[in-house]
């Protein structure tokens, strides 16, 4: 859980000095888990972090604040698992809506990905291929679900399995759909985490799917961590969260993203399906008129991915993967659909 210490009230002085403690401890904090332990609103704790951001002593992020220095370290499963909780349990729901009965998927470490692969447990058929104990320990006793594991070497932090090992037993996959989560995410860089072996396996993991779809809440947007593991172009939707009314640059960044031809899918707390806004329907917004792109497992440069032993490799031209959605789908979008409503 998040280390920090609950406390009445505090002096600005003792009320900074305990969020910059929370910050050091687990290397990144979001405004509302710091307005949550030192009791006091959230504009309070922004008004705080800029005065400490205004020493040097951390950096603000959408939604939060980090360690100083652009990038972020990476914090244990145990505080990464108590952030954001809400937000990842709307973001599974929506995701895991988009997988079909009898599917293939590979499904990346993390903690939003383990509450996605909780609610694939109820997919009659499904195949999940993974490289997190978390993500298989989830699936265990699912009836009609495969579960395949990669090789590898345990990283304890978050319980994947990393390493040579697990590339070379990823070579020759395909499946439909890669659920990756990580560290960061910008328009500018794509998906990033603070570790290189993870990062590695993941890039594996991409590389096995048609299509790749990212799982990352608020406060990871426009967050920027050392090693890359999904370019923008090579991302076909991100399911995320509604930001805070206040938080318009997580705005800009969805804007950018789908201007680069990312589909962009928002949860929202309101009646309906899963990531249905206020008036019960889902907001999703889809990629630019013109921003069509090829993912790199399309044998034959056109779009929509192939099935191993495709064009070029023996195989019937134009099979496609069951399950695959049209890459760089044709439509318009506007600011207004994405910018929170405000109440």
């Amino acid at each position: 859980m998040v280390v920090g210490v609950t406390v009445g009230f505090v002096f600005a002085a003792e009320r900074r000095q305990l969020i910059l403690e929370m910050v050091r401890a687990n290397g990144a904090v979001s405004l509302r888990e710091l307005a949550r332990v030192v009791q006091t609103s959230e504009v309070t704790v922004r008004r705080d972090v800029r005065a400490l951001e205004a020493e040097g002593l951390l950096d603000r992020r959408h939604g939060g604040a980090v360690l100083p220095g652009g990038f972020t370290r990476e914090s244990g499963f145990p505080q990464k698992s108590h952030l954001a909780t809400a937000e990842k349990t709307a973001i599974a729901d929506l995701a895991a809506s988009f997988v079909e009965e009898g599917e293939a998927v590979v499904v990346g470490a993390g903690t939003t990905t383990q509450e996605l692969a909780r609610r694939l447990a109820r997919v009659p058929g499904l195949t999940v291929v993974t490289n997190s104990l978390l993500v298989a320990q989830a699936l265990a006793h699912a009836n009609r679900v495969e579960v395949v594991m990669t090789g590898g070497t345990l990283r304890g932090s978050n319980y994947a399995l990393v390493g040579s090992g697990a590339e070379q037993s990823l070579q020759g996959l395909r499946v439909s759909r890669a659920f990756l989560s990580g560290s960061g995410l910008t328009a500018e860089r794509g998906l990033s985490t603070s570790n290189m072996l993870s990062a590695s396996v993941d890039r594996a993991l991409v590389q096995a799917a048609a299509e790749v779809v990212v799982l990352a809440d608020h406060t990871k947007l426009g967050t920027d961590t050392m090693f890359q593991t999904v370019p923008t172009d090579v991302i076909t939707r991100l399911v995320t969260d509604e930001p805070p009314a206040h938080d318009d640059r997580a705005a800009t960044e969805l804007q950018a993203l789908a201007d680069q031809g990312v589909h962009i899918s928002v949860t929202g707390s309101g009646p309906g399906a899963p990531g249905a806004s206020g008036d019960g329907r889902r907001r999703d917004m889809p990629p630019l008129p013109g921003q069509r792109r090829t993912h790199p497992l399309a044998a034959d440069g056109r779009h929509g991915p192939q099935y191993p032993g495709g064009p070029g490799q023996g195989g019937a031209p134009g099979a496609q993967l069951r399950g695959a959605l049209p890459v760089g789908e044709q439509a318009s979008v506007r600011v207004a659909d994405l910018a929170p409503r405000r109440r």
